[in-house]
Formats: C-alpha cells, structure tokens, sequence
C-alpha cells in the first residue's frame, strides 16, 4: 500500500472530543497515578477485563474498564504514570467512569477520525500514522489544471480536512469529499483508457426527407427533441465516428429523433438500421414509422426471426443492393448472412438490453458506422458508460405536449374485487386496460399473483374482451393478442413484463400493476408509460400485498408523487446503489470511497478535464 492508497482510506464516522466533564459526553482528560488490575469479565465464566484506576481532574478518581482486555495489553501500567483517556463519561456521582476507554500517548484531537478494520483501541496509532504521513506529501505538486483551481480545494487541504479536522463545520463542509471524488473520477476514467477518437465518414444530408417527416408528424418537436437532433446531425457530419447515447424519459419522442438521424442518412444516399430487444417492439417501430417515411420516399423494411424462405431472401436481396434505407429489425439483423450495401448509422434502442458484443457487431456491418444507443433508463448504467466510456450524451427532459398525466394510486390487493368493479365501469366508458402480473404460471413456493391465473379470473367477469399477452407465446400469437387489443377486440389485456418497454396503444388509459411491490421503480415506471399517450385521463393502479419493507413502500410512493423519470431514475439509484461501474452489476453498492453520482454528476466533465492532464 502506497502511501496516497493510505491516505485515500475515508473514516467511516467522526467523533467529537470534549475537555468539558459533562455527563455522557465523549470526553478526553488526563489521569495520574495509573494502576491497572485483572478482573472477572463481564461477559461469562473465563473472561477477563482490565480495571483502571487513577486520579482525574481536581483530583477525582476515574475508573475505566477495558472490556475482554488482559492488563498485558494496557500500557503503561506501572503506577505514577501520566496518560490521556477518551471515552463516554459517566460523571452521576464523585468517581468519574468512562465507557468505552482508549488510551492515548498525546492529547485526543477535537474531532478524531474513525476507521473501518481499526480496532478502538488502536485509534491513536492511526491518528499518528496520519499525521506522518500528511507530512509526507506536504509539499507534492497538484496537478489541478488552471482552470479548476478556484472551484476545488487543494488536495492536500482536503486530505487533511479528511484525517485531521479542526472541527465538525470541516467535516459537514462538502469540500474536501468534493475534491477527492473528483480525485477519485479522474483516476477511474485514465484507468479506463483515452477516450478513442475513430475515423469515420462524413455523413451531410439535403434535409429534404427531414423536413417531410417534421410536416407529416403532426406536432411541433420540443426544444429538447431538436437541440437532440442538432447534435446527432453534427456528429454525424463529422469525419470523426460518431457513438452517441440518446437518454430521454418514456413517452419523450426518442424515436422521432432515431428516425430524423437515419433521414438524414439516407438523404445522404446510405443505410441506416434499428434494432430493438423485442420482435413486438421492432414492429411496432415498423408500423409506426413507415408512414413517416414514406411520407419521405424512404423505403423502410423489417427483419426479424419470422421472415423465412422467399420473403426472407428478397429482404435480404433488398439490403444488399441498397434498395432499402431503413431496416428495423431485432437480434436477427446481426446474422451473418444479413449484408448492407452502404450501412453508415446503427440506433440500437433500449440499448442496455444489448451486450457491448452486439453493438459493436451491428456497426460493423459497413464501413466507419456511426452508433446512437436510445435508453429509458440514464441510471444507473448509462451515466456511468457516459463517463468512462468513449460515449456522448443527448438527454430529452420533459414531454411533448400530446402527453397525458397519469393518474397514480395504491390500493392493498384485498379490494380487488372493488379494483375488478371499477374497471367495469371503466370498459363500460370505452376503456382498454393493460393488467400486469409478476409471473407467467403461478409457483407452488411463491403467494403471487400469475397472468394465466388472472386471465382466467378476468375471463369469469368480463368474458371474451380480456386477452392474454406473455413472453412464452409464439410470435404470431403475441402480434394477435397486441392487435387485438390495439382494434379494440379485447378491452383488457393481462400481461406479464413483456410490454415494459415501447408498447404504444394511445387508446389504453389503465394500467394495473397487480403485485406492484415486487417489481423494480424503473420497472414500474416504464410499465405505466404504455398508458396517458392517447388523449384521455390516464389512471395508474399499484396493488400491492400488506406488510410492505421499507424499500418496496418508497418505491411506491415516489411512483404516487412523480411521474419525471429523471427524478424516479435518481430515487431508484438511492434505494438500489450505484452498480459496480467498471463491471456490469445492476446493483449493489460501487467500490468507490468518494465519488457519488447522485451528489457529484457535476463533477464528470472536470473529472474528464483533469484526466487529460494525468498519465496512465
């Protein structure tokens, strides 16, 4: 251990010393006449514990006694002997007790740092090992470029604030933390390597298709959609590959702006493609994209595992001779037999789905692809492969204007039956409903609710208009349901997860999440963005089982205060942790001592700026 790896160790707690003997506090005084005997133990027959017996202050006897401690290990022990005693003070009558003893060679400072894996006892040993060492590095250069040496304290300063604080206002003080996490960030991204500038190819469109999609679309983009939009455009004008991550809220136009990038090259004369995690949501992109594009004369086509024999072949004839300018497809657009003839952009939506493999290997379908990642999800993972990945960032804030509120509520799961009244009269208004269930069959060891179990319940009430969507059905049979359901054949779909992401009825305007306490916040969140896209009063149900844990009730309570995905995506990185970000842990907490991104995201582009100044 170097001697910055030491002095990089962060306390885990202070503690406050005092000279004033008051009952209670954590006190420091001086003691002479020390003598030190061996007593029974408190804590069972063979135990041990050392009583100490001296004279205090004004002359009072002080007695402390080390716990499980032998006399050998208290030192000095010979009598006559001045020593200084921290502890908690018990000063009710004329002895002076202290609880907790720890010895020390020197006066306690007033704030004393405490340690993880350092033993009470031995606190003043490392409180002088810190003073040592702060001295040694007392005259090291910092490398803080310039330009942010009036925004953060010098290192040394904020090390020593960290092991040797004069008082608690330095240790409520965020300064020092701040410097060392940006400290902490800088190392982390030379650790990952420069960031690597490829060649690519310059990509410059006429803006004749974008400008018929913009007039076909019906309303006006948000500012947020077209600064978005003028950043991808720039990048990809760039001779420079692009690798973009487009981050935005569900329900925040992020395939509006997917779509005006791959205009934009195909006004160019080259391809673009889309892949999506699901064959449901590659579809849905497919219908409704296709009329935007067309709208363009852009020829847009689909690929995905269904296609086969003759259809399948003429697809591919298509995409080899460069008579489409779109494809939508899912994995299967990485088959080795799927060829382009002028790929220049891959958008990879719902990009955290993907392993880095499968990005990659889209974009190297054609010569110098640029790469734009879409996600509903920024946190935890994708602020973390802004930061330490070759990776810029858009981010949509709010949503269009079409975009309905939804109505959030909680309901315990023993008013179902009133929950199922209510959503006949909601049917009866011309409703659709979206029913969520955790599970597709029901499980002998676990009390939750199954989507098969509860489309046959729904099927009792409401009889042939509930249909049954989950990820075990064939491809065809998951299309029939969702079209079924989008005419209005069906007016309640049960469900499982398979419609978390991208699913897009304007018409359904419930949602009811049965179980609620047993999915993830951004889960949730993602779940009721399939309702409030239409025009009428959208309602969200959680029902959740009694006896809900304290992580499960906040995170149905911030789904009840918020609908800002920013903000619910901060909450769930609060009750999940950070997520291991040099690995691929969804959970858990970071081995970082410093660096937290939910109060220190600010520091990511000084954190890159320092870096540059730094050599791996």
């Amino acid at each position: 251990m170097t001697v910055r790896d030491a002095l990089l160790g962060r306390p885990k707690d202070f503690r406050v010393v005092q000279s004033a003997l008051e009952h209670s506090a954590e006190v420091a005084l001086r003691v002479e006449n020390v003598r030190v005997s061996q007593v029974p133990g408190l804590f069972g027959p063979g135990s041990v514990d050392a009583l100490m017996e001296a004279i205090g202050p004004a002359g009072r006897p002080v007695i402390a006694r080390f716990l499980k401690t032998p006399v050998s290990a208290i030192r000095p022990s010979g009598s006559g002997n001045g020593i200084w005693l921290s502890g908690a003070l018990d000063c009710s009558g004329d002895v002076l007790r202290i609880r907790r003893p720890v010895i020390w060679p020197f006066p306690p400072p007033a704030v004393v740092p405490l340690y993880n894996r350092v033993k009470a006892s031995d606190t003043p040993l490392m409180h002088a090992a810190m003073v040592t060492l702060l001295a040694a590095v007392t005259n090291e250069a910092d490398d803080l470029p310039p330009e942010l040496r009036h925004g953060f304290l010098p290192r040394i300063e904020a090390l020593r604030r960290l092991h040797r604080p004069r008082s608690l206002a330095e240790v409520a003080d965020p300064a020092a933390v701040e410097r060392l996490a940006l400290d902490e960030l800088a190392a982390r991204i030379v650790a990952a390597g420069p960031r690597v500038v490829a060649r690519g190819r310059s990509t410059v469109g006429d803006e004749r298709a974008v400008i018929a999609i913009v007039r076909t679309l019906g309303f006006e983009l948000t500012d947020h959609q077209v600064n978005a939009f003028a950043e991808i455009r720039a990048d990809l004008a760039s001779p420079n590959r692009m690798k973009r991550l487009l981050i935005g809220d569900v329900g925040s136009g992020k395939t509006v702006v997917a779509l005006l990038a791959m205009a934009t090259v195909a006004e160019a004369g080259r391809q673009a493609a889309l892949m999506a995690p699901t064959e449901i949501l590659a579809r849905q992109h497919y219908e409704r994209l296709k009329p935007f594009a067309a709208a363009a004369g852009l020829r847009v086509a689909l690929l995905t595992g269904r296609e086969k024999g003759e259809a399948r072949e003429r697809l591919l004839s298509a995409l080899a001779d460069g008579a489409v300018d779109i494809a939508i497809g899912t994995h299967t657009l990485l088959q080795a037999d799927v060829t382009f003839t002028n790929l220049a952009l891959a958008v990879v939506d719902e990009q955290h789905r993907f392993g880095v493999q499968e990005r990659q290997a889209l974009s190297q379908k054609g010569d110098a692809v640029d790469l734009l990642g879409m996600t509903a999800t920024p946190i935890p993972r994708t602020l973390v492969m802004a930061t330490f990945g070759d990776v810029d960032v858009s981010a949509l804030r709010g949503k269009p204007p079409s975009r309905q509120p939804v109505d959030t509520c909680a309901i315990p799961l023993d008013r179902i039956d009133e929950v199922v009244t209510a959503l006949g009269r909601a049917v009866a208004g011309g409703a659709r409903v979206f029913w969520v269930c955790p599970l597709v069959n029901a499980s002998g060891t676990q009390d939750v609710a199954a989507v098969s179990d509860r489309y046959e319940a729904l099927r009792k009430v409401f009889g042939e208009k509930v249909g049954l969507l989950h990820g075990k059905m064939s491809g065809r049979d998951k299309d029939t349901a969702m079209a079924a359901f989008a005419r209005g054949d069906t007016d309640i779909l049960v469900t499982t997860t398979v419609i978390e992401v991208g699913v897009d009825v304007p018409q359904a305007t419930v949602m009811v999440i049965e179980h609620a306490e047993r999915f993830g916040l951004a889960q949730l969140h993602q779940l009721r963005g399939r309702v409030g896209r239409g025009s009428g009063k959208s309602t969200c149900l959680l029902l959740f089982k009694a006896g809900l844990g304290e992580v499960a009730r906040a995170r149905i309570d911030t789904m009840r205060r918020t609908e800002d995905g920013f903000e619910i995506a901060e909450e769930d990185l609060r009750l999940r942790g950070e997520g291991d970000v040099l690995g691929s842990s969804q959970s858990g907490v970071a081995p970082y001592a410093f660096f937290d991104i939910r109060a220190h995201a600010y520091l990511l582009e000084p954190a890159r700026l320092l870096s540059r100044v730094r050599k791996p």
